[in-house]
Protein backbone atom coordinates (compact mmCIF):
# COMPACT_ATOMS: atom_id res chain seq x y z
CA UNK A 1 0.00 0.00 0.00
CA UNK A 2 1.22 3.26 -1.18
CA UNK A 3 2.48 5.38 2.09
CA UNK A 4 0.10 8.45 1.39
CA UNK A 5 -3.13 5.87 1.31
CA UNK A 6 -1.59 4.22 4.29
CA UNK A 7 -1.68 8.05 5.95
CA UNK A 8 -5.39 8.85 4.46
CA UNK A 9 -6.66 5.38 5.68
CA UNK A 10 -4.88 5.92 9.31
CA UNK A 11 -6.60 9.75 9.55
CA UNK A 12 -9.74 8.37 8.18
CA UNK A 13 -9.93 5.48 10.59
CA UNK A 14 -8.70 7.51 13.60
CA UNK A 15 -11.66 10.35 12.89
CA UNK A 16 -14.43 7.77 12.32
CA UNK A 17 -13.34 6.53 15.78
CA UNK A 18 -13.17 9.49 17.39
CA UNK A 19 -16.47 10.91 15.68
CA UNK A 20 -18.39 7.21 16.36
CA UNK A 21 -17.45 7.54 19.67
CA UNK A 22 -19.53 10.28 20.77
CA UNK A 23 -23.12 8.60 19.43
CA UNK A 24 -23.16 7.28 22.95
CA UNK A 25 -22.72 10.57 24.90
CA UNK A 26 -24.50 12.53 22.45
CA UNK A 27 -27.58 10.15 23.05
CA UNK A 28 -26.65 10.50 27.30
CA UNK A 29 -26.98 14.30 26.84
CA UNK A 30 -30.15 13.99 25.37
CA UNK A 31 -31.88 11.40 27.36
CA UNK A 32 -30.64 14.03 30.51
CA UNK A 33 -32.22 16.79 28.04
CA UNK A 34 -35.61 14.07 27.88
CA UNK A 35 -36.04 13.67 30.81
CA UNK A 36 -35.82 17.22 31.73
CA UNK A 37 -38.26 18.40 29.36
CA UNK A 38 -40.65 15.07 30.53
CA UNK A 39 -40.26 16.62 34.33
CA UNK A 40 -41.45 20.55 33.02
CA UNK A 41 -44.21 19.09 30.47
CA UNK A 42 -45.59 16.63 33.26
CA UNK A 43 -45.83 19.86 35.76
CA UNK A 44 -47.19 21.69 33.08
CA UNK A 45 -49.95 19.68 32.29
CA UNK A 46 -50.56 18.75 36.19
CA UNK A 47 -51.19 22.04 36.40
CA UNK A 48 -53.62 22.23 33.67
CA UNK A 49 -55.17 19.15 35.32
CA UNK A 50 -55.42 20.73 38.60
CA UNK A 51 -57.36 23.71 37.43
CA UNK A 52 -59.73 21.59 35.56
CA UNK A 53 -60.37 19.56 38.36
CA UNK A 54 -61.67 22.01 40.46
CA UNK A 55 -63.76 23.10 38.06
CA UNK A 56 -65.83 19.89 37.84
CA UNK A 57 -63.84 18.86 34.58
CA UNK A 58 -61.59 16.19 33.04
CA UNK A 59 -58.32 17.02 31.47
CA UNK A 60 -60.12 16.15 27.93
CA UNK A 61 -63.11 18.51 29.10
CA UNK A 62 -61.26 21.10 29.69
CA UNK A 63 -59.79 21.12 26.22
CA UNK A 64 -63.08 20.97 24.48
CA UNK A 65 -64.31 23.71 26.74
CA UNK A 66 -61.31 25.89 25.42
CA UNK A 67 -61.76 24.44 21.79
CA UNK A 68 -65.90 25.40 21.74
CA UNK A 69 -64.62 28.97 23.28
CA UNK A 70 -65.87 32.48 21.69
CA UNK A 71 -62.62 33.76 22.28
CA UNK A 72 -59.86 33.02 19.35
CA UNK A 73 -56.66 33.17 22.50
CA UNK A 74 -59.09 30.12 24.16
CA UNK A 75 -59.62 28.41 21.17
CA UNK A 76 -55.28 28.41 20.30
CA UNK A 77 -54.68 27.84 24.14
CA UNK A 78 -56.87 24.53 23.97
CA UNK A 79 -54.68 23.64 21.22
CA UNK A 80 -51.18 24.13 22.71
CA UNK A 81 -52.88 22.33 25.22
CA UNK A 82 -53.58 19.59 23.67
CA UNK A 83 -50.44 19.53 21.78
CA UNK A 84 -48.46 19.59 25.04
CA UNK A 85 -50.40 16.65 25.71
CA UNK A 86 -49.73 14.68 22.75
CA UNK A 87 -46.55 15.32 23.30
CA UNK A 88 -45.64 14.58 26.43
CA UNK A 89 -46.48 11.07 25.49
CA UNK A 90 -44.72 10.75 22.44
CA UNK A 91 -41.44 12.29 24.82
CA UNK A 92 -42.65 9.37 27.60
CA UNK A 93 -42.79 6.38 25.24
CA UNK A 94 -39.03 7.68 23.86
CA UNK A 95 -37.99 7.21 27.69
CA UNK A 96 -39.53 4.22 27.99
CA UNK A 97 -37.55 3.05 24.65
CA UNK A 98 -33.96 4.24 26.24
CA UNK A 99 -34.86 2.96 30.09
CA UNK A 100 -35.30 -0.72 28.04
CA UNK A 101 -32.58 -0.11 25.54
CA UNK A 102 -28.80 -1.04 26.09
CA UNK A 103 -26.53 1.65 26.13
CA UNK A 104 -25.16 -0.07 22.59
CA UNK A 105 -28.72 0.74 21.17
CA UNK A 106 -29.54 4.47 23.02
CA UNK A 107 -27.74 6.05 20.16
CA UNK A 108 -29.83 4.56 17.65
CA UNK A 109 -33.35 5.64 19.01
CA UNK A 110 -31.93 8.89 19.02
CA UNK A 111 -31.61 8.84 15.57
CA UNK A 112 -34.45 6.90 14.68
CA UNK A 113 -36.95 9.46 16.10
CA UNK A 114 -35.55 12.48 17.85
CA UNK A 115 -37.43 15.43 19.28
CA UNK A 116 -36.73 18.03 17.04
CA UNK A 117 -36.53 20.52 20.03
CA UNK A 118 -34.53 18.11 22.52
CA UNK A 119 -32.30 17.28 19.80
CA UNK A 120 -31.53 20.72 18.62
CA UNK A 121 -30.69 21.89 22.41
CA UNK A 122 -28.56 18.73 22.87
CA UNK A 123 -26.57 19.27 19.82
CA UNK A 124 -26.38 22.91 20.85
CA UNK A 125 -25.12 22.63 24.07
CA UNK A 126 -23.43 18.98 23.26
CA UNK A 127 -19.87 18.54 24.56
CA UNK A 128 -17.34 16.23 23.43
CA UNK A 129 -16.14 13.35 25.88
CA UNK A 130 -13.19 10.59 26.35
CA UNK A 131 -15.40 7.38 25.71
CA UNK A 132 -14.71 5.75 28.90
CA UNK A 133 -18.12 3.33 28.84
CA UNK A 134 -18.07 0.36 27.04
CA UNK A 135 -20.45 1.22 24.74
CA UNK A 136 -18.66 4.00 23.54
CA UNK A 137 -15.06 1.96 23.13
CA UNK A 138 -17.62 -0.24 20.74
CA UNK A 139 -18.85 2.64 18.88
CA UNK A 140 -15.65 4.16 18.49
CA UNK A 141 -14.41 0.79 17.45
CA UNK A 142 -17.00 0.57 14.94
CA UNK A 143 -16.01 3.91 13.84
CA UNK A 144 -12.69 3.26 13.37
CA UNK A 145 -13.38 0.13 11.48
CA UNK A 146 -15.88 2.09 9.14
CA UNK A 147 -13.92 5.03 8.43
CA UNK A 148 -10.77 3.16 7.69
CA UNK A 149 -12.04 0.30 5.22
CA UNK A 150 -14.10 2.94 3.56
CA UNK A 151 -10.95 5.19 2.60
CA UNK A 152 -9.22 1.78 2.37
CA UNK A 153 -11.73 0.78 -0.61
CA UNK A 154 -12.44 4.42 -2.10
CA UNK A 155 -8.27 4.35 -2.23
CA UNK A 156 -7.77 0.79 -3.86
CA UNK A 157 -10.82 1.82 -6.19
CA UNK A 158 -9.14 5.03 -7.70
CA UNK A 159 -5.68 3.27 -7.51
CA UNK A 160 -7.08 0.93 -9.91
CA UNK A 161 -8.95 3.50 -12.18
CA UNK A 162 -5.56 4.69 -12.74
CA UNK A 163 -3.29 1.85 -13.08
CA UNK A 164 -2.59 0.94 -16.51
CA UNK A 165 -4.30 -1.34 -18.77
CA UNK A 166 -2.74 -5.07 -19.00
CA UNK A 167 -1.00 -5.72 -22.27
CA UNK A 168 -0.41 -1.51 -22.82
CA UNK A 169 0.42 0.44 -25.26
CA UNK A 170 3.32 0.37 -27.18
CA UNK A 171 5.58 3.26 -27.94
Amino acid sequence: MPWLLRIVVTVTAALGGISASQFPEFAQQYRQRLGGGLDELRQVIADFDADAAKNGLTRQEAVVAYGDSAERFFRDRGMSMQSAISRLQLLEDQQERFESASPFIRPLIVLRSPDRRVASRAWRDFEPAVPVTFAGLVWGGLGLIGGGGLAFLLGRLSGRRKAPAAGGERG
